[in-house]
């Protein structure tokens, strides 16, 4: 300070600018004081304030009753002594390295890094997050995104992980609950979890409210791995769920717009509120915007029969009906595995946009002959078809399940299944057409194949016919 003092009032003594060098002086005095403030602030910060391993501000919460997380300052590199020990003792052995954020995008980074997401309960108590976040820097593994999840006692802490290749699971929850860390749950990650989290949820609201149909695959993303299951509203039009829904730490209710029930079930990790609150949020979107389909999708002619294959919705609801009246049955036995007499109830359910996607066969405006569903089961996806008595063997059946095989596989979906009986061998026919590894197996008399959709690359193309015009 006295250097750079002397320095300048020399310069202004003997300057021949004496109002600019006065201004420089004062600049100069100003970026003296603020670099001996910094350096004071980092002796300060560098100095443990208890055993804790929490230093001063790095990631502590603000107190006992705060849901806030102070993120300002960096995360402290090392901990203090006593919990360096205790979790070399315990958790897997593996080299550190320096985290850097600039590995490959297929998750190994510097080191043989692997990428893992990673919940943790911790006591809402300053300093709590700081030994966690030292804890894991300690071992060399590197935190690519935090969010937290305020509960009545404690908060969740969700973590996405760059750790070295031989710290496992096991190892990263060892080294939370030594941390102070509890009911701690891994799962291996991949490069969509580094997407950015509010980018991915606006991503999610946009797709929701281009197709109605979006929200049961959106709510599965947003949420994570679960099961999405939807019914149809009551008989009597009295909703069984509140219209805020119903949170549990393994079922999720939610009312739907058209009244009835979205339940999205998850064993673990157990849904927090913070979760519930962004599933309410994304279904009450759906139910603003209305029911709505994306404009410009592709018709395809099919050749060998005249038909056009095309999106259907519940605006179709009247031609499905007429299709059945006309279907023999057996056809509709086949189907619906139940009475003829039922099957109409069946369709505004099926047809409606929250329980699947579907596809008609048009010979006509307004007049439907074969329609194929894709249907959301939980974690599972079901595809059924329908094709009339008088338009059967013309390849429609096998045309209507590539192209629901297609949306599944844009959908993200592992596998398809079928089911169906052994009788039925259009159905069995169409299902081997596909040309994808089958799974069989007898379930209470009906035949279960199940399609693996991991051996195809891309979404397969149509047998038969070309794209010719839109929905």
């Amino acid at each position: 300070m006295t250097v750079v003092t002397d320095v300048v009032t020399h310069a202004v003594e003997y300057g021949p600018g004496v109002p600019v060098m006065l201004v420089a002086s004062v600049l100069a005095l100003l970026a003296t004081a603020a670099c001996s403030a910094r350096r004071a602030r980092r002796r300060r910060s560098a100095r443990p304030t208890d055993g804790t391993g929490g230093a001063d501000t790095g990631g502590a919460r603000s107190g006992p009753g705060s849901r806030t997380v102070d993120r300002t300052e960096p995360l402290p590199a090392r901990p203090a002594t006593g919990t360096t020990a205790s979790a070399h003792a315990t958790a897997d052995t593996a080299p550190a390295h320096t985290g850097a954020r600039h590995g490959s995008a297929d998750g190994a980074g510097a080191g043989g890094g692997v990428l893992w997401r990673m919940r943790t309960t911790v006591r809402d108590t300053p300093g709590s997050l700081a030994a966690l976040c030292a804890a894991l820097a300690d071992r060399g593994v590197d935190i690519l995104s935090l969010q937290t999840h305020p509960l009545a006692e404690g908060t969740v802490d969700e973590f996405l992980l760059r750790a070295p290749g031989t710290l496992s699971g096991a190892g990263l929850a060892r080294v939370a609950s030594v941390a102070g860390g509890s009911d701690t749950w891994t799962e291996r990650a991949d490069a969509h979890d580094l997407v950015d989290t509010p980018a991915r949820v606006l991503g999610l609201a946009a797709r929701t409210a281009l197709d109605s149909t979006e929200l049961p695959l959106a709510l599965r993303q947003l949420i994570g791995r679960c099961g999405i299951r939807t019914r149809p509203a009551p008989v009597s039009g009295e909703p069984d769920v509140p219209e805020e829904g119903e949170f549990g730490e393994t079922v999720l209710r939610l009312r739907a717009p058209d009244g009835g029930v979205i339940r999205v079930e998850r064993p673990h990790p157990p849904f927090t509120p913070a979760e519930f609150a962004r599933a309410r949020a994304l279904v009450a979107l759906d139910a603003r915007l209305g029911p709505r389909a994306p404009a410009g999708r592709e018709a395809t002619a099919l050749p060998r029969s005249g038909a056009t294959l095309g999106r259907a919705g519940a605006q179709d609801l009247d031609a499905a009906k007429a299709m059945h009246g006309r279907c023999s049955a057996r056809t509709l036995g086949l189907r619906y595995h139940g009475p003829a007499g039922d099957a109409d109830r069946y369709l505004r359910h099926l047809l409606g946009p929250h329980h699947g996607r579907s596809v008609a066969a048009r010979t006509g405006p307004g007049r439907i002959v074969a329609l194929g569903h894709l249907l959301w089961d939980g974690d599972e996806t079901e595809v059924a078809l329908l094709v009339e008595d008088e338009w059967q063997r013309r390849g429609i059946g096998r045309a209507l399940l590539a192209r629901l095989v297609e949306m599944a596989v844009e959908a993200g979906c592992a596998s398809v299944y079928a089911v169906t009986r052994a009788s039925n061998t259009g159905m069995v026919a169409a299902m081997r057409g596909l040309g994808l590894p089958l799974d069989y197996r007898v379930e209470e008399g009906t035949l279960v194949l199940t399609a693996r959709l991991d051996a195809v690359p891309a979404p397969p193309r149509l047998p038969y016919g070309e794209r010719v015009g839109r929905d």
